[in-house]
């Protein structure tokens, strides 16, 4: 079974790779979690975030972001000491802000799915790369939802962290040709 090249590193890269990466995600709370963990990962390598996901589920309420729009300065305290997470203070008041943005844009979409989703006209974007090094950091798509997202106030959602989050929630199937799941999730 061939996967994409960055996947054999690691069987958390492998699991994430193998159920989870580039599935199409319309789920508001799956949604907001990616949010949260691909603005956790910015300057930090994508397993330290996978190996740290359950204490994060643990410590933001299972991703719920009407209960993390609430967390106050103590909260905020309370976070930098949990060494389960990214203990960092920009990180941690931007998941804040991020859930209250969150929020704003349920209320007036109807839900985030429905917002998010417009930057790629409600269907995947289907490449057909050979291998690695031909998958970009970023694309206009993910500069447009880059600005779009920091209008509304959004922290943590440079173009490179958009592109990623697109790739993670299946806005994006970026899975090398050869890899076995990339056929199977174009059939889905």
């Amino acid at each position: 079974m061939q996967r994409c090249e960055w996947a054999n590193g690691s069987e958390f890269y492998a699991t994430y790779h193998d159920k989870e990466w580039g599935v199409v995600s319309t789920d508001d709370r799956h949604l907001f979690e990616m949010l949260i963990l691909e603005g956790a990962q910015a300057g930090l390598s994508w397993i330290t975030i996978l190996k740290k996901r359950d204490n994060y589920r643990q410590a933001y309420y299972g991703f719920d972001p009407e209960k993390v729009a609430r967390f106050t300065r103590k909260s905020v305290e309370r976070l930098l000491k949990n060494p389960g997470i990214v203990r960092n203070r920009l990180k941690v008041e931007a998941s804040i802000i991020n859930a209250k943005a969150f929020l704003q844009v349920q209320n007036k979409y109807g839900s985030f799915s429905n917002y998010i989703w417009s930057f790629v006209d409600a269907k995947p974007i289907i490449n057909s790369w050979k291998c690695l090094q031909e998958i970009p950091a970023e694309t206009v798509e993910s500069q447009n939802m880059s600005k779009a997202l920091k209008q509304r106030g959004f922290k943590f959602v440079g173009p490179t962290i958009c592109y990623a989050y697109m790739q993670s929630v299946g806005m994006v199937n970026d899975h090398e040709v050869s890899c076995f799941r990339y056929k199977t999730l174009l059939q889905k």
